[in-house]
């Protein structure tokens, strides 16, 4: 377990603000960072480590004490001896366990170093202020070492002039570990003098080290030219173009430091592009060599933005930046040779036979349950007993035996459905928080949305849950739980009476019922059966058209070879339906499966790869991204595809977005039954997503292996080199921080952002700092961060408009925040996203009631935000280009009209979806909502608490081009809507949520494509017995509605039964 330094941090921060046991003011904040440095290098057993743990205990012991106690005293003499055992953290040593690149072992303790003289920059205690500029020189200097360190020059590692070059950087390193070690972790009075003498030494020395690093790199101009050891295996033809995107971002920026270089960096551009092009004419992905050469052009370029970017002077990049043109060259003269092979027909092709894959990605079924029927009615027969008491129920089996797939199967039968008050599902997994499992259980209710509960306390929200509970007939399906803890955490919040309700677990652990409860039944699944593995196949890969017998054969073997895991099967079966139907391609395929006996975690991972090296190429990439959330986690698809643009893995193609392309790739996961769809939107689309825990498990494997990306479980390591960091631990000590210049991309749950983040990691594309409450204010650096596209944060930074690229905005707030008027300037900015609400700021609204003006936005989606009165519609103009928006609308006094009304948004003529919340008025005679000017390219349309009259819902039938409409929480004239035909001509979703509706006329003229009708919380209504005849509907959903409204639903489906048309009809109580 990582050592806590907590009770040490408060101590040394608050307390000794006046009665100081530090020499100088902030110098416990070097030695914490010296303890966690040695958290990281050293083991749990370690003698230092203990002796950290024991000072943090004296530290919790000294709270409330005075300088004089005896705790005080035995604290302040063990800190002493502590600092005194800090010195031999300040030298490299000869070897590091785990870092078996002498680059690395360097390079850590210099980080170390670097890390504290930022920091007594930022302390800026008064002794140094006579050498402040020097130890601002000393910090440039160790940067550029790091650098060095990095970059290709310093990696033959075999050679001797390297061997020499680095024995001198970590001679001059230990250097500047004495010199900060005696000057700065010493309890003993400072001479200033020594310090500037030291100092000149130390910079004479860096000069020196200079020197020698450049005659070392002029030496390895022809080895660096053939270099080709892969920066990662994973590539594509469209991350390329990202990578040049950036390239020329850095050249179009505002560097002095590289103002000299800029006609070579531009050369290196233009010489790139013209190799990207050379390539996109050939098929790429049919040789291997080509594929090669993909990743070669990818590393030159990102060789280059690495030199760049990262802390080289200006000598070293006039080194650097012609031995790229070299090794471009030479690039080229061997792909002009390639090119002439491709054009003969004399190149092999690859391993994997890509080139037969189908065009069109074959959708697969995904509802089969083969060998799982008997399963099914078993379960279903225990959850509909006749037992009283709250039954425990458990799906028990190792990962892939379909535990999931069942409890869906069973959860939504229509006789469960109809047989329980409430139905509610969570998944649990590995890592879980009660919170989400309570929000999860909630949400899934239908009792509160997200946004009411983020504000909501654990004990509110358990409240909330255990009242809209007590005296119903319930079910709650906890889906992949590990041990009985997450349930015990949350059981005092669900009532244990006796309406027949029942808890359902799927588990990996046989015994987490019978702990739950002695009276639970457990039903453990078995494998498939090599017949019902070869029924899956043939099912999954050939749906209903008959079998070819010519490929009977060699389909059995492979179902064999699927040793009864359903999950093999399917994404063998993924596999297989995108290959030609040849007996070749099929044998080449079982050839290729393993059937060995592994551990059982591994036993299938050689199937499942498979199924990765069949992809795409430019679709490994957005695979192998889903390892970056959390196990189990349910992930949205809209910050998803996003993630995937700023990463650059999404080609830009003509006449269509990156989103739209992005939706493609991750229907093509989706049917290759890689990926699984976890909610649809009402369009059916794909609005959240999940992967299963094997898949991840593979995805992890694989993205280390080929350095893509790296998930942290446990803590930072000392040298983090991986292109993609993602952070799921949530005990990562605050001090901690990731190194590596070479990182591009930070998620999950990070420790506090210090100025490392801003200034040094320059490269980063996407940071993700969500997970926590961290504020921009007065950040340095900031504008370092050129290449940054996506940034999720919980509030709106002041310094926003610095982040020049920034494409994706996602604000992750609980309370309604302000919108600078700086956003508006930015001119890459597409997407913004607000959680918890937001609004045009004060000062930006003042301007907007003087006429000011602002630039046109380039902004295409936000979501959501307050338009309450007309300088709020006067903002909203300059974004003409709005696609897709989310609302509140509030009544105002129009000053210019003399008259009261709700905002219009006539002026949004691009707008496809739009979603608007009413907020109540209290003036007298509030008008009703204008929508005669709404947007005509309208798609998709919500209306929330809205009251609304018979000619307004007529206009809203006449959108030409809407498809989607929800109506919720609402009334309409005299409670009575009628339809006619004419209207709704597209209206595919219709979904009447809380509508104040009694009666409704319409005919099936009237909705004449509608598909799918979802009713809510709707009292005395009926559905119109006509609509069962529109030829489109194919299904009803009746949720928590009165007997009257499921009776009409029920009484549609018999009718059209009868005409044989089949309407799936859902009717549940909750």
């Amino acid at each position: 377990m990582t050592p806590s330094t907590n009770n040490l941090r408060k101590l040394l921060e608050y307390r000794f603000k006046n009665e100081r046991l530090e020499m100088f003011h902030g110098q416990g904040q070097l030695v914490l960072i010296v303890a966690q440095f040695m958290i990281k290098m050293c083991g749990e057993d370690d003698e230092v480590i203990a002796l950290l743990k024991r000072l943090d205990d004296l530290a919790r012991n000294c709270s409330g004490s005075s300088r004089h106690s005896k705790e005080y005293i035995n604290f302040s003499l063990l800190f002493r001896s502590f600092m005194a055992r800090l010195r031999v953290f300040f030298e490299v040593p000869n070897s590091m366990q785990n870092l078996i690149n002498p680059n690395e072992r360097v390079a850590v303790f210099i980080d170390l170093f670097l890390e504290i003289l930022e920091e007594i920059l930022r302390l800026q205690p008064n002794f140094i202020l006579p050498v402040n500029d020097s130890i601002q020189t000393l910090n440039m200097e160790l940067k550029f070492l790091i650098t060095f360190l990095g970059d290709k020059p310093s990696q033959p590692t075999e050679l001797h002039t390297t061997k020499i070059v680095l024995v001198d950087i970590e001679a001059v390193a230990n250097k500047v570990g004495s010199f900060l070690y005696s000057f700065f972790l010493v309890t003993d009075r400072i001479s200033v003098t020594a310090m500037k003498q030291n100092l000149l030494h130390l910079l004479e020395n860096l000069r020196l080290l200079n020197e020698k690093i450049k005659e070392h790199c002029i030496s390895l101009t022809e080895i660096l030219q053939s270099d080709r050891i892969p920066n990662t295996d994973v590539v594509s033809l469209f991350l390329v173009d990202s990578i040049l995107d950036d390239l020329k971002i850095i050249l179009n920026h505002n560097d002095d430091r590289i103002s000299s270089v800029k006609a070579e960096i531009g050369t290196i551009h233009s010489e790139l592009m013209s190799l990207q092009y050379l390539l996109a004419h050939m098929e790429v992905e049919r040789y291997s060599e080509l594929e090669e050469f993909v990743i070669r052009i990818r590393d030159i370029a990102y060789e280059v933005e690495y030199v760049v970017s990262s802390f080289s002077p200006v000598w070293y990049l006039k080194i650097r930046l012609p031995q790229v043109v070299n090794k471009i060259t030479l690039v080229r003269i061997q792909l002009q040779e390639m090119k002439k092979k491709y054009s003969a027909g004399m190149l092999k092709d690859a391993e994997y036979p890509r080139q037969q894959m189908l065009l069109q990605t074959q959708t697969l079924d995904t509802g089969d349950i083969v060998g799982l029927e008997d399963e099914v009615t078993k379960i279903k027969e225990q959850l509909l007993g006749d037992t009283k008491q709250l039954q425990f129920i458990s799906i028990f089996g190792m990962p892939g035996l379909g535990k999931t797939t069942l409890a869906k199967k069973v959860y939504h039968d229509p006789s469960i459905v109809k047989h329980f008050d409430k139905r509610a599902w969570c998944v649990v997994s590995q890592n879980y928080q009660r919170r989400n499992i309570l929000i999860e259980i909630l949400t899934s209710m239908n009792v509160l949305n997200k946004e009411a509960m983020m504000d909501m306390d654990d004990d509110s929200l358990g409240e909330k849950l255990h009242k809209s509970l007590i005296c119903r007939r319930y079910i709650i399906v906890m889906d992949d739980i590990w041990d009985v803890s997450p349930w015990n955490n949350i059981k005092a919040y669900i009532p244990n009476g006796e309406q027949g309700s029942r808890i359902l677990f799927t588990t990996r652990d046989k015994d987490v019922a019978p702990k739950a409860s002695s009276s639970a039944i457990i039903n453990p699944l078995k494998r498939l059966t090599d017949e019902e593995c070869w029924n899956l196949l043939k099912r999954k890969v050939f749906q209903q058209i008959s079998f070819p017998e010519n490929l009977t054969v060699t389909g059995e073997e492979i179902a064999r070879k699927c040793d009864g895991l359903p999950l093999a099967v399917v994404v063998i079966a993924a596999v297989l339906a995108n290959t030609q139907k040849e007996p070749k391609l099929w044998e080449d395929v079982a050839e290729r499966i393993s059937s060995h006996r592994a551990k059982e975690s591994d036993k299938f991972m050689n199937i499942l790869e498979l199924s990765y090296n069949s992809l795409p190429m430019h679709l490994k990439p957005c695979f192998l991204y889903f390892g970056t959330f959390e196990e189990d986690r349910e992930i949205a698809v809209r910050k998803l595809i996003s993630l995937w643009i700023a990463e650059g893995f999404v080609e830009k193609v003509e006449n269509m977005s990156m989103e739209a392309a992005a939706q493609e790739y991750l229907k093509h996961l989706i049917n290759r039954s890689l990926v699984q769809v976890a909610k649809r939107r009402s369009d059916g689309g794909v609005k959240t997503c999940r992967i299963h825990d094997l898949l991840r498990d593979m995805c992890l494997q694989i993205a280390e292996k080929d350095k893509f990306m790296k998930v942290i479980q446990n803590q930072l390591s000392v040298y983090e080199q991986c292109q993609r960091l993602s952070i799921h631990s949530r005990s990562i000590p605050s001090f901690s921080r990731p190194f590596g210049l070479h990182v591009r991309s930070l998620l999950g749950n990070l420790p506090d952002p210090s100025t490392f983040i801003f200034g040094n990691l320059k490269l980063l594309k996407v940071l993700d700092l969500s997970s926590m409450d961290f504020r921009f204010y007065n950040t340095p650096r900031v504008e370092d961060l050129v290449l940054l596209r996506f940034l999720a944060v919980s509030s709106v930074p002041s310094s926003i408009e610095r982040f020049q690229n920034l494409e994706f905005l996602f604000v992750d707030n609980r309370k309604t925040v302000e919108i600078p008027e700086n956003l508006f300037n930015m001119v890459k900015l597409k997407h913004v996203y607000f959680s918890g609400g937001a609004q045009f700021s004060k000062s930006w609204r003042e301007q907007a009631a003087k006429g000011k003006t602002s630039p046109e936005s380039s902004l295409q989606r936000i979501s959501y935000v307050s338009i309450y009165d007309e300088n709020d519609e006067k903002i909203l103009r300059f974004s003409p280009n709005i696609r897709r928006l989310k609302c509140r609308f509030a009544v105002f006094f129009d000053s210019s009209e003399n008259n009261y009304r709700y905002p219009t948004l006539n002026f949004l003529g691009q707008l496809e979806s739009l979603s608007i919340s009413f907020r109540r008025s209290y003036v007298i005679d509030d008008p009703s909502p204008d929508l005669t000017n709404l947007p005509l390219k309208l798609r998709r349309l919500t209306l929330r608490n809205f009251n609304l009259s018979w000619k307004q819902m007529e206009i809203v039938g006449k959108l030409p081009e809407l498809e989607v409409l929800k109506l919720r929480n609402g009334t309409i004239e005299e409670k009575r809507w009628d339809t006619s035909e004419g209207e709704f001509k597209k209206l595919k979703f219709l979904e009447l949520d809380e509508v104040q509706i009694e009666q409704w006329n319409a005919s099936e003229y009237d909705f004449p494509e509608l598909e799918r009708l979802v009713l809510r919380s709707c009292q005395h209504l009926k559905i119109p017995s006509d609509l069962g005849f529109c030829e489109r509907l194919l299904k009803i959903e009746v949720h928590g509605c009165e007997e009257s409204v499921e009776l009409s639903a029920s009484e549609i489906k018999e009718e059209q039964e009868d005409y044989g048309h089949d309407i799936e009809v859902i009717i549940s109580n909750s």
